[in-house]
């Protein structure tokens, strides 16, 4: 059984917003797939110098394998045992943040797109943002002054939890 300084006490999964990510992702894998059937299907060789019909082939495998992995990425925040874990689920490593080594917390509302370029992680100025569905989230100011944005619907409640611990 886990000690209870294991337990966890906060634990949120988001999606990226496949509506306006997933259709952008999809344009390399569907292009390579109209190239297949014109080139591979119908035999229609295509540009002055044509990839072969195997190089072809790869690549549409590849890139259709990278589309299902980046629309399966994951935002993960966890607060157990004394720390904060951010995770991107299937694209990038954890980092986990003492809970000690927290300065200040404060739920903030924002703008993805406007206030840091995207979803995912981004670097910016300072610090980073961990970013994914929804205009919510907590800013953590760490002992080294780095500031850290986490993306949450449940901005409140983690601002809170990561208070209380």
């Amino acid at each position: 059984m886990a000690s209870s300084d294991n337990a966890r006490v906060f634990r949120e999964v988001q999606r990226l917003p496949l509506k306006r990510t997933g259709v952008v992702l999809a344009v390399p894998p569907l292009g390579m797939t109209a190239l297949l059937v014109w080139q591979v299907a119908l035999g229609h060789p295509w540009g002055k110098a044509p990839m072969s019909n195997g190089n072809v082939i790869g690549w549409t495998i590849f890139l259709w394998l990278i589309y299902l992995r980046l629309i399966t990425v994951r935002l993960v925040t966890e607060v157990r045992g004394g720390q904060l874990t951010i995770a991107m689920r299937g694209l990038w490593r954890s980092r986990r943040i003492p809970l000690s080594g927290i300065q200040s917390v404060e739920a903030i509302a924002f703008d993805p797109v406007r206030d840091y370029g995207g979803y995912g992680i981004r670097r910016m100025r300072g610090g980073t943002a961990y970013v994914a569905d929804g205009s919510g989230g907590v800013r953590l100011t760490l002992g080294s002054r780095e500031t850290l944005v986490v993306g949450s619907q449940r901005a409140e409640e983690l601002a809170r939890v990561i208070r209380g611990a």
